[in-house]
């Protein structure tokens, strides 16, 4: 399981290993954690006292001295498995929920007239409405969208990232994104 990283303001940074989390610990890097301990590393004995040292690993840590993030004032990179996640597996064109394998990411207006790659863009569809879109609009090929695309904030785009989110974490991600999110459906 991987841990959230914040600023000390609370602003998510990145996913870290548990194992650079250990790092940020015994540097005394660590302003305040969230959630319970879900991993406790051993060391070796220490010779003055006889007791063996620990790290109390927690699912969220704001280290000390971090630069806020820049990713506040950017667009989060656009993939496949973000988007599809975003779009919850659903056609904007056929409304039907599919298999990652039989989704595609769809240009609303197509990139070879003028469309951009981009959230606002960009929807999953299926492998069938894509093709029967083709090169076309929606409106050309008599295709209405079900949904309008988005671009996620900062905390969906964590949460969209496909990590194993435990629930500390997934309270504390959820409590900044939108309500009218499609993640909180």
């Amino acid at each position: 399981m991987d841990v959230l990283q914040l600023d000390v303001s609370g602003r998510p940074q990145a996913w870290i290993s548990p194992r650079e989390a250990a790092v940020l610990y015994a540097s005394n890097a660590i302003a305040w954690t969230l959630g319970d301990t879900f991993q406790v590393l051993r060391g070796g004995l220490q010779r003055s006292t006889g007791l063996q040292s620990r790290i109390e690993l927690h699912p969220i840590v704001a280290v000390r001295g971090a630069v806020p993030s820049r990713a506040w004032r950017t667009t989060p990179a656009i993939t496949n498995p973000k988007l599809f996640a975003r779009d919850r597996q659903i056609c904007a064109y056929c409304g039907g929920h599919f298999h990652l394998d039989d989704l595609t990411r769809e240009h609303i207006v197509p990139v070879s007239r003028g469309g951009s790659d981009s959230w606002m863009n960009c929807i999953t569809a299926c492998r069938a409405c894509n093709g029967h879109k083709g090169n076309r609009l929606p409106e050309e090929a008599h295709m209405t969208l079900l949904y309008l695309p988005y671009v996620p904030s900062l905390h969906e785009d964590m949460i969209l990232r496909g990590r194993r989110i435990v629930a500390d974490q997934m309270e504390f991600l959820l409590a900044s994104v939108p309500r009218n999110s499609r993640l909180h459906g």
